[in-house]
């Protein structure tokens, strides 16, 4: 999937589901490390995507709540 289809996706989400997909996002991450660590090369492409689509899923949360906190 293309990163423009998935940040398309995101944005169609709203604030809790973000916060949610960030938390399990951030485990992910986690396990991706451990992998690497134990000498797993796919894990590197799947950290890389990750920590890209993770930051994209910041971005728009923080976009989204500035907008909610203007809009107040």
């Amino acid at each position: 999937m293309k990163s423009t289809d998935r940040l398309n996706k995101l944005k169609d989400l709203s604030v809790e589901e973000l916060e949610n997909r960030q938390e399990v996002m951030s485990e992910e991450a986690f396990r991706l490390r451990l992998q690497w660590t134990m000498g797993q090369a796919e894990a590197l492409k799947k950290m890389r995507e990750l920590r890209r689509d993770r930051a994209r899923v910041l971005t728009l949360l923080r976009e989204k709540k500035t907008g909610e906190l203007e809009e107040s």
